[in-house]
């Protein structure tokens, strides 16, 4: 019954992942999930990367205040894990807003006296008469009923503007975060920044106003050494701009123009919902940074989802520069020294990740097969309800964490989480490489009750590739980090531990 339901998701669901194209024979047997190689699988899923602007644009769409009702409020708090982080980054979760005040809810609205009652018209509370109020009672329930049934959080930006970067929605500076500010522009000043303890006190976030000067020191592209810096960040940036004179240009030679045609088609498929990525001068700026990347790797070349690994260091070096909201500031209004800095920082930082990850993109992608594999050993020695209840449905790892790892789950949280989530990644030893996975196990566990309480393996699919992660800031990525550093506490020393 279970590969009946698969066949019938897959004739029903032209956008999801892993279908089988419309040209397929015949004679090709249906029920068998499995390709017959990696390597047929990934062809079979290449459209895994894009968003379904049909099916979820209004699911993956900005909410303005506007339109939501006063009735949405945030009121759920997630405890604090019981546990053991390093000695010298313990910390506590970040916190949003102390003060917040519940909007009056629908109920209240019904107490009042009686020759009134409040309603709402495009957001704002009106008041009617008690006639109005007796034909609407009903549908006011009904109504109740339903948003009480939502995910509710704070409207946040998808990038967040520079101010609520500190703490969920949080713009107010408090004199904790004034004390971690102050101790990074210490270690920051020093002759020679002591890179070990720099480290420690990001593990659990970096202040925005020092985080580009960090990602650059904890990345490898700038040297410990103060005196030595302005000199390295002039011959990286003048050595970036002469690989564009040197190899741009062939961009559409007869061997580089199938490269070049996949990142032109990718670019405008980068954070599509994100005004900043849409500009020509941004996406000309990827174009080139992608391309100069994959003609000097010939190993791996250009390879999807690469795309969306340059958009966190453009954003956090472009804000050195803006003191507005990042994802609607205009990046031609900035001199052009600061466009081409800002560029060549980019391209550099993001080559120094992916040197620690190239295996994920060379041929057949053996760093992803590895890495799904190891998420789905673990899972069952964490959670093995999880994992039978993946086994039940016939639902395969790689049909949603495929994508997890691709994109070190980029597509799976909004940006501004993405950003507090590498500044961990950024402070771990082979954080990308190494402590990703058990990241993306505990963000697989987060969603248990919803996991479990899927029907069918349609509901299971559709669920972990559009996890509701849009409210999402950093208190919540603060928790999954720890729940991922307990994880990696207890497994990663002891491998025995997930291997049946």
């Amino acid at each position: 019954m279970a590969t009946d339901n698969i066949i019938h998701f897959w004739r029903k669901n032209a956008k999801v992942p892993g279908r089988f194209p419309k040209d397929t024979p015949k004679g090709n047997n249906l029920k068998s999930k499995k390709a017959s190689s990696f390597h047929e699988f990934a062809r079979s899923t290449n459209d895994a990367w894009d968003i379904d602007d049909e099916n979820d644009e209004d699911f993956l769409a900005p909410i303005h205040p506007s339109s939501l009702p006063p009735t949405l409020h945030s009121t759920h708090q997630v405890p604090p894990l019981p546990l053991q982080q390093p000695s010298d980054t313990t910390r506590e979760p970040d916190t949003g807003p102390a003060d917040r005040l519940a909007p009056p809810t629908a109920e209240g609205c019904l107490q009042q006296e009686e020759d009134t009652d409040c309603g709402q018209i495009n957001g704002r509370v009106v008041v009617k008469s008690s006639s109005e109020a007796l034909i609407n009672t009903n549908t006011v329930r009904s109504t109740l009923q339903k948003q009480q049934s939502l995910p509710v959080r704070p409207i946040i930006p998808l990038v967040a503007r520079i101010s609520d970067q500190n703490s969920s929605g949080a713009p107010i500076m408090t004199l904790r975060d004034k004390s971690r500010l102050d101790k990074f522009k210490y270690l920051l000043s020093c002759p020679n920044t002591d890179l070990e303890e720099l480290r420690k006190h990001s593990w659990s976030g970096i202040p925005r106003e020092v985080r580009p000067i960090t990602w650059r020191l904890l990345s490898g592209y700038l040297p410990a050494n103060m005196e030595r810096r302005d000199l390295v960040l002039k011959r990286k940036r003048d050595e970036y701009f002469g690989f564009i004179e040197q190899y741009y240009h062939s961009r559409t030679d007869e061997t580089y123009k199938d490269t070049y045609r996949q990142i032109h088609i990718d670019i405008p498929r980068t954070n599509p919902l994100i005004p900043l990525f849409q500009q020509p001068a941004v996406q000309e700026v990827f174009e080139r940074i992608l391309f100069i990347w994959a003609i000097r790797h010939p190993a791996s070349g250009y390879v999807q989802g690469i795309n969306d690994l340059v958009t966190p260091f453009f954003v956090v070096f472009l804000s050195e520069f803006v003191e507005e909201d990042v994802e609607n500031f205009d990046v031609a209004s900035l001199p052009l020294d600061t466009q081409r800095n800002i560029e060549a920082d980019s391209f550099w930082c993001m080559t120094k990740l992916l040197d620690g990850i190239q295996d994920n993109y060379t041929f057949a992608q053996p760093g992803i097969q590895n890495n799904v594999k190891a998420l789905e050993e673990l899972v069952s020695r964490i959670d093995e309800d999880i994992h039978n209840y993946f086994k039940r449905y016939e639902v395969e790892y790689l049909q949603f964490a495929f994508r997890w790892m691709n994109n070190l789950l980029m597509r799976e949280l909004p940006l501004r989480c993405t950003i507090r989530l590498w500044d961990t990644y950024q402070a771990e030893q082979e954080g990308f490489s190494h402590f990703h996975l058990y990241v993306c196990a505990a963000f697989l566990i987060e969603w248990r009750k919803e996991i479990l309480s899927m029907v069918d393996f349609q509901g299971l699919l559709m669920l972990l590739q559009n996890l509701p992660t849009i409210h999402w800031g950093n208190e919540e990525v603060g928790l999954l980090l720890a729940e991922a550093y307990r994880l990696k506490y207890m497994f990663a020393d002891a491998p025995n531990h997930y291997k049946r």
